[in-house]
C-alpha cells in the first residue's frame, strides 16, 4: 500500500506540472519537449498505482503505447473518428503527428527504465 500511496502522490504532482506546461508555458522548448517526456512518467506512475510491481517491462510498454497514439495521428484518427471539432479529444488525442515526439518518449522511458533498474534490480554488492 504505500508504494500504491507514493505513486499516487507522483501521478498527482507529475500531472500538475503537465498541466501547469499546457497552461502556462508557451515556449519552444519546455512544452513541445519537457512535456512529452513528462507524459510517459505521468501515465507510467499511474499505471504503477495499480501495478506497483511485477512488470519489468512496463517502461517498454509505455513507450508503445506512447508512439502507437503519435502513430494514429499520422493517420489523422481524430478526424476519422469524426472527432475534430470536439476541442478536448483532439487535444488528448493529438492532431499532428511528429517524429520528435516519439524521440522525447523514449527519453522519458529510458529514464523510467533508469528508475526501474536503479530501484527494483539493485545489482548485488561486492
Amino acid at each position: 500500500m504505500k508504494k500504491r500511496m507514493l505513486y499516487i502522490i507522483a501521478t498527482i504532482l507529475f500531472l500538475a506540472v503537465e498541466v501547469a506546461i499546457a497552461l502556462f508555458v508557451h515556449d519552444n522548448f519546455v512544452r513541445p519537449y519537457i512535456g512529452d517526456v513528462l507524459v510517459v512518467i505521468v501515465l507510467y506512475t499511474f499505471l504503477r498505482i495499480w501495478i506497483p510491481d511485477k512488470l519489468r517491462l512496463l517502461p517498454l510498454y509505455v513507450f508503445l503505447f506512447a508512439a502507437g497514439v503519435e502513430v494514429l495521428q499520422y493517420f489523422e484518427f481524430v478526424k476519422l473518428l469524426g472527432l475534430e471539432n470536439n476541442h478536448f479529444l483532439r487535444i488528448l488525442l493529438g492532431s499532428v503527428f511528429d517524429w520528435k515526439d516519439i524521440l522525447c518518449y523514449a527519453v522519458g522511458c529510458l529514464l523510467l527504465a533508469g528508475y526501474e533498474i536503479f530501484l527494483f534490480y539493485k545489482l548485488p554488492a561486492d
